[in-house]
């Protein structure tokens, strides 16, 4: 076709005035690593993993020998394993690969670490400040040479830079973009993470802005507002970014403390906001139970599979619950959906432009998350209910294509292993006591079938099968509200609910909780990541767990943290030991290392202990102290509480008859307040008797309201034994790892567990209120359970 000569002449004109926008823009995609519709990379970064003494390159091996078994064994991959603060620069300064400091954690460079990390197909990463050119032209290029070494040698995919180091100088910011510039030439996709660095001309270098500026770790710095049966609430109700922007930086999801819930945090992480980082995981994910680690490699492999179409997102109406997204190509839609009620929420899903579904045939339902389940096919335009439990996320996917996984028609079920060169291993789901007639749908790849080891080759030919999950069928939902509180008198025994309640919780760094809360693990790699960060120095030399009183080593110890000149003890704090047991005990032994470490005791001077078998009475003692104290007892003991004590207390020992005592059932506190320090105000009591308790079911003691700071507690009564409430939401304050618990003075949460021994019984459930100034608050009673208690039953399918 022959342009006319008018026609040529507008055409350059408007290309000469466009040619500058569109060569600026292309320039912002390079520039920036990645752009809208760049699909997500999933990433795991070590903070407080380690904290900001930083990584060693024998911990991060370990941790990526983690991530390599969850390759082998469920095939997940990780994009981006990110070096947190520590590795090379650190807080207030500026680092180098060349320093001491360096070499000293790692001693071959980065060398090891990349090319184990490239065998597994995952990239680097690391934190760091924006600036550290230094004042010269030579310190100049000896920092931009460092970074751009980073990505020239070792295919670094990720810089986090972070404010915490420092800002960057305004004369340094032409340095900043040559650095950036020449670091792209290697790692075009690199992906710059702008922690409030206030860019000015580098901005358009910074692949993501850091939304709301809020860090994940649970009640440390995300903490509940509200009432909920877990602690995670709060990380669920996060909104969504401006404009549903991918170049958008949320801090991932911690897995470190408060681990109940974790997988429907991450759901909304991964498919809700679907940001450049995405799943992105920090923290110590090992300290999940062997039986989590499916479910986490299961995330992770669905979000590879759809992340292509996931870049585009949809927003829905209100109906659809809060921040309700779909995210798709418009013949596959996944829809993620949440629950912040304690009710169980029902949500129509319409099946067609509404949700983003613009191509016509019939569509296919699927719940992905919390379990899945084959919901059912449907023509175009239909409205579908489901269900989303209460304080949970839920995941739903629309399609109109065939959907290739192995599925499960009839039941509930979950994936746990689905890779190539490997059986694919199904759990299928149901309530204890009843049935469910299942149908295997695309049976036909696979050569047989077993159930609980047993064959069962009619599920490969479509034919259905009934189930009988064993149990008792339940007469009620496991979770539902019970009976409500109601103003009594002040009780006699106010003080031992109290003192039950903070006998049964505990002061320990909330990674020690995750780790007691997960048990046990059978799998090297995950307890080779474990012993690499409960041994490490930082965290043993902190004092933040109780074990190391009773672990005979005088280099470790307990005591109480001050962290950025806050005291964490509640009203002073009293040093509580519980021996686990009723025992006999000639004398108690504590040792302090010197005498600073005794204060505000002094040698020599009388002070006291009480003690007691049942909570109820107490006898108080007189000691002396010295750097060995040494407390005479002579009878039966379980509970002692002192209410003055050594600041650094590294050994307690327990005698009886020349022997020294087992300590292994020993636990001890320390920042609970004494009892006389906390005066009922006001108490309120609910009475129940429960015919049913499924495994895993507690009570949710609700205190919706204001309450004052540690200005209220629960606890429960069964006959004359005193039940304490070992959780809450928000944390009880704990001697942390990293920074301290967060503040609440309103709506907590106390957790009570439950088991069949409790089963019609009456319950007595106690609120007390102490802060005379907020007493105005409601509690409510609720029972539920986690995990679900389904009843499984394995289905092993074994490819051609």
């Amino acid at each position: 076709m022959k342009l006319h000569n008018t026609s040529i002449k507008k055409y350059i004109v408007y290309s000469l005035l466009f040619l500058p926008f569109f060569t600026l823009m292309a320039q912002n995609n390079i520039s920036a690593g990645a752009d809208e519709r760049t699909p997500s990379k999933a990433q795991y970064f070590s903070w407080i993993n380690n904290t900001n003494e930083g990584a060693t390159a024998e911990h991060t091996k370990i941790n990526l020998e983690f991530f390599g078994w969850l390759k082998k064994e469920y095939g997940m991959q990780l994009d981006i394993y990110a070096l947190d603060a520590g590795a090379i620069d650190g807080k207030n300064f500026y680092g180098s690969i060349y320093s001491d400091r360096f070499k000293k954690q790692f001693p071959d460079g980065f060398d090891p670490i990349y090319a184990q990390a490239k065998n597994l197909d995952i990239r680097l990463g690391v934190w760091g400040g924006p600036d550290g050119f230094g004042d010269t032209p030579q310190e100049e290029k000896a920092r931009i040479d460092q970074m751009v070494k980073l990505c020239r040698d070792y295919d670094f995919a990720l810089f986090k830079f972070d404010a915490v180091c420092g800002p960057l100088r305004p004369e340094k910011e032409d340095a900043f973009i040559t650095m950036m510039e020449e670091a792209r030439e290697h790692s075009p996709d690199l992906i710059l993470l702008n922690h409030r660095l206030g860019l000015d001309k580098a901005k358009p270098y910074a692949t993501t802005f850091l939304w709301g500026g809020n860090e994940t770790y649970i009640d440390v710095h995300m903490a509940n507002t509200m009432t909920a049966p877990h602690h995670r609430a709060q990380a669920m109700s996060r909104g969504l970014v401006p404009d549903l922007q991918r170049l958008t930086e949320d801090h991932g999801v911690c897995i470190s403390s408060c681990l109940d819930y974790w997988e429907d945090d991450l759901i909304l992480q991964s498919f809700n906001r679907s940001l450049i980082l995405s799943p992105e995981i920090y923290g110590n994910p090992w300290l999940l139970n062997d039986d989590e680690f499916s479910k986490l490699a299961h995330i992770y492999n669905l979000h590879k599979k759809y992340r292509d179409i996931l870049v585009d997102g949809k927003v829905l109406s209100e109906s659809y619950g809060p921040n309700a997204v779909s995210r798709g190509d418009g013949k596959t839609q996944i829809l993620s959906l949440r629950n912040l009620n304690w009710e169980k929420a029902t949500y129509s899903i319409k099946l067609n432009e509404e949700i983003g579904l613009n191509t016509d045939g019939n569509i296919t339902l699927i719940q992905l998350h919390p379990t899945e389940k084959l919901i059912g096919t449907f023509s175009k335009g239909e409205s579908i209910l489901v269900d989303v439990l209460p304080f949970r996320s839920g995941l739903f996917l629309a399609t109109t294509e065939e959907y290739e996984a192995p599925l499960i028609a009839g039941a509930n079920f979950q994936t746990i292993k689905n890779v190539s060169g490997a059986p694919t291993e199904m759990e299928v789901l149901g309530m204890p006591g009843t049935t469910a007639n299942i149908q295997l749908l695309n049976g036909e790849q696979y050569a047989s079938a077993e159930i609980n080891g047993k064959s069962v080759q009619q599920l490969l030919k479509g034919k259905k099968l009934k189930l009988k999950f064993p149990g008792k069928e339940l007469k009620q939902n496991f979770h539902r509200k019970l009976n409500p509180f109601s103003e009594i008198a002040i009780p006699e025994d106010v003080e031992t609910l109290y003192e039950a309640t903070v006998f049964a919780a505990d002061n320990n760094a909330l990674e020690v909780r995750s780790l007691l809360r997960s048990g046990e693990t059978n799998i090297p790699e995950v307890k080779a990541a474990r012993d690499a960060f409960f041994n490490q120095e930082a965290f043993v030399n902190r004092g933040v767990w109780d074990k190391n009183l009773f672990d005979g080593n005088l280099e470790t110890g307990f005591w109480p943290q001050k962290k950025y000149r806050l005291d964490t003890r509640i009203e002073g704090g009293t040093l509580r030991l519980d021996l686990g047991e009723i025992t006999y005990l000639d004398k108690l032994v504590i040792t302090v290392p010197n005498e600073f470490a005794l204060q505000p005791l002094l040698v020599g001077e009388g002070n006291f202990v009480e003690i007691s078998t049942d909570l109820v009475h107490w006898e108080e003692l007189t000691y002396l102290a010295a750097k060995q104290s040494e407390v005479n007892i002579g009878k039966k003991v379980r509970y002692l509480r002192f209410k003055t004590f050594p600041q650094q207390i590294v050994e307690i020992e327990g005698w009886a008859k020349g022997q020294k005592l087992d300590r292994s059932l020993w636990k001890a506190s320390n920042l609970f307040a004494y009892p006389s320090t906390k005066k009922a105000q006001k108490v309120w009591k609910s009475k129940i008797v429960l015919d049913e308790i499924t495994e895993g079911s507690y009570l949710s003691v609700a205190l919706n309201g204001q309450h004052g700071i540690e200005g209220a507690y629960a606890a429960a009564k069964m006959g004359d034994k005193y039940i304490g409430s070992p959780d809450r939401a928000s944390s009880y304050p704990a001697n942390n790892w990293e920074f301290m618990t967060s503040r609440r003075d309103k709506n907590y949460t106390y957790y009570i567990p439950l088991d069949e021994s409790m089963i019609g019984k009456e319950i007595e459930v106690f609120v007390m209120g102490y802060d005379n100034e907020n007493l105005n608050f409601d509690p409510e009673l609720w029972i539920t359970a986690y995990p679900n208690p389904w009843e499984k039953v394995k289905i092993t399918l074994n490819k051609k």
